[in-house]
């Protein structure tokens, strides 16, 4: 076995996912297990369920955990979709405990750099140098933002103000179902809010990820930016698959 399996847990507001997974392939090994966030999803609710998943799989090794939350060294400082308890909580040491690990055996980071991590490993960021930057368009929109391939963790690129609004509140997925917008009304919401991150950082590639990349085909063109964008190779196991590349390699910030 040694290091070219790892484990990952991506920590959703609706969803706890988890699995094996080949960290050469950057795919899952087998299924993933599924289980619907606690109510209220409070961190002694999400940790039980984080060991039970990894029991599930009979997993000893290292364990990576995504949480929709800003993570300082382990402890949340923000908390998108679940429980304001999570705010302040060491959330490496409170896995390493229920899960019986020591905490250099858990990594917990940010959902977004997670999926990040793995499209620039295994998806569509693998080779480009530069400041790449992935956007996941769900609820709210998440963002990871990678120099020359290296991490810049917790950026929060989706509270961008635009046109005087928090951007994900007008150009997330979830605006387009909540206002039954079509592709092609909700595309120059997403444009124009390119258009300001790129006045920002200008970045040399944006991967665009999320529920919606899997339709990619209907709204990519329809963009007007000026930098290149690309779907998310991925899809919905890029949180699992970065997080067990990040546990595997010890990565810490």
């Amino acid at each position: 076995m040694g290091m070219t399996r790892g484990f990952g847990v991506d920590i959703g507001g609706s969803g706890i996912k988890g699995g094996l997974v080949d960290l050469e392939a950057g795919a899952l090994d087998g299924e993933r297990l599924r289980i619907t966030t606690p109510q209220p999803s409070t961190p002694d609710a999400v940790a039980d369920v984080v060991a039970e998943i990894v029991e599930k799989f009979n997993w000893d090794g290292p364990v990576g955990v995504t949480l929709p939350c800003v993570v300082k060294h382990g402890v949340a400082h923000s908390a998108a979709n679940v429980d304001k308890a999570w705010i302040g909580t060491d959330a490496a040491a409170l896995f390493a405990a229920r899960l019986g690990r020591p905490t250099d055996q858990v990594v917990v980071l940010n959902d977004a750099d997670a999926a990040g991590i793995a499209e620039m490993r295994f998806g569509s960021g693998v080779d480009r140098d530069g400041l790449v930057v992935l956007l996941t368009f769900g609820t709210g929109i998440g963002s990871a933002l990678f120099l020359d391939g290296k991490l810049v963790p917790n950026t929060e690129f989706g509270h961008l103000e635009v046109d005087g609004h928090d951007a994900e509140k007008r150009a997330a997925a979830s605006v387009k179902e909540d206002k039954g917008l079509t592709w092609a009304e909700w595309t120059p919401r997403v444009s124009r809010y390119i258009n300001v991150l790129e006045d920002l950082i200008w970045p040399d590639l944006v991967i665009a990820g999320g529920g919606v990349s899997k339709k990619a085909e209907k709204w990519l063109p329809l963009l007007e930016v000026r930098t290149e964008v690309v779907a998310a190779a991925l899809k919905n196991d890029a949180g699992i698959v970065g997080a067990a590349v990040a546990a595997a390699q010890g990565l810490r910030h």
